[in-house]
């Protein structure tokens, strides 16, 4: 339970490849003039559920305000970012994205057609929730976000956790309602990382992605509060509120709840597909210990194509880990443990590997890292943090290798240091 006194989270930050918004801009509303609404106005809480696409992923949310005697249909949608056409600006888009400088704006939109166009495009339904407000409370919400849509205000840097197009709602909720607007969900009882897993399985290379780029921050437990930057759970939360009149008695945030596309029973049920990570992760550790082995019996020293492009992804890896840990703005891909086993410096080793470089320094590296790799496979369990299930093929076949390539060097040393 919360209140909007008690439940302000701090401010963390994400890598994620995708956001969980639309991009759609339909029919552009201008907010220059905030006209009095009548007594029939009506402020809802519509929610779109996740489609295909990569940008969809996570599902999207907005407010709508309508009132008939105005002749008045909006749509808030703080879900809105310019992607570019080009592939310079596309190259841009994600750079800005990986580091954390992202801007997302809210845009006014024509409630109608954003509903429809979801659905004839998208085939992805609406659910909306007839919020309980008073006239003043809702004429009060809909300057705000008549405010906030004017070009001077629309934009607000992007947050995939908690500063998103869903958590946006949320806060102009609390914001107008203040302390007497209280919510009852219980927290879900997951990490930030296991809260996107359901989302991720018809993609689980990107979720292995995901996993790989965030570090312990997204493995401490959401509350429920902190759960709603997914639409799915903002839903299910304000479904939950209730607002102190002043009579004594709380009254419930929603007033009403209807499909207004799809199904009358419209839910989301995620995909699923082969795990394929896991599989490729098998299959190449299958292969390594297959090559190592027929090199223990024939006295082969190393195979250097397999080695050397090992390594080299490895590292490269290791690159973007360390680029989200110490460079970027987020704070949720810091202090991420598959840097011990993705170091940058493996591209050292795949590029001596390649000129047939064998000494004794190499060696002891190999050694090293066989050794990491065999601590971190050995203390997966107790780690404050969740390796993604693909990584343990991975951290065998390092183990395999290293071991492997660091014995015949320091066992039988090349001339070359």
């Amino acid at each position: 339970m919360w209140n909007s006194r008690t439940s302000r989270p701090a401010l963390l930050g994400l890598f994620a490849l995708v956001a969980g918004s639309s991009g759609l801009r339909p029919a552009t509303v201008a907010a220059q003039t905030v006209p009095t609404l009548s007594d029939s106005a009506r402020v809802s809480l519509v929610s779109i559920l996740p489609g295909e696409d990569l940008y969809s992923l996570f599902g999207h949310s907005a407010l709508r305000v309508r009132d008939p005697a105005l002749g008045l249909d909006v749509a808030y949608n703080f879900g809105t970012f310019d992607f570019g056409d080009s592939p310079l600006a596309m190259v841009d888009f994600v750079g800005r994205f990986t580091y954390g400088e992202l801007n997302y704006r809210l845009d006014a939109q024509d409630g109608g057609r954003m509903i429809s166009w979801y659905w004839q495009e998208r085939r992805r339904p609406a659910i909306e929730q007839t919020l309980d407000l008073t006239r003043d409370e809702a004429q009060e919400l809909f300057r705000r976000l008549q405010v906030n849509a004017l070009p001077e205000n629309m934009y607000y840097r992007y947050d995939f956790f908690f500063d998103n197009c869903a958590t946006r709602l949320l806060d102009v909720l609390e914001g107008v309602l203040g302390p007497a607007l209280r919510f009852d969900a219980e927290p879900p009882g997951r990490s930030f990382r296991r809260l996107l897993d359901p989302y991720l399985t018809a993609n689980p290379w990107v979720d292995f992605g995901m996993d790989l780029g965030l570090g312990m921050p997204a493995d401490r437990a959401a509350t429920a509060r902190e759960a709603t930057f997914l639409p799915e759970y903002l839903m299910e939360v304000v479904a939950t509120g209730t607002v102190d009149r002043g009579d004594g008695a709380r009254q419930p945030l929603v007033r009403r709840t209807a499909t207004l596309t799809g199904p009358p029973d419209a839910s989301w049920t995620p995909a699923t597909a082969l795990p394929w990570p896991k599989i490729f992760g098998w299959a190449l550790l299958a292969a390594g210990v297959g090559l190592t082995l027929v090199d223990a019996r024939s006295g082969r020293k190393d195979r250097r194509g397999f080695d050397v492009t090992l390594y080299a992804v490895l590292g490269v890896a290791g690159l973007a880990i360390v680029f989200l840990w110490f460079i970027s703005l987020h704070h949720v891909t810091k202090t991420n443990l598959n840097l011990f086993w993705a170091l940058p410096t493996h591209l050292a080793v795949a590029v001596a590997l390649a000129r047939g470089v064998a000494g004794r320094r190499s060696g002891v590296y190999l050694a090293v890292t066989a050794a990491v790799a065999a601590l971190l496979l050995g203390g997966m369990p107790f780690w404050p943090q969740e390796l993604p299930g693909p990584v343990v093929p991975l951290l065998l076949l390092i183990v395999v290798r290293s071991g492997w390539l660091a014995w015949v060097r320091l066992s039988r040393p090349a001339s070359r240091p």
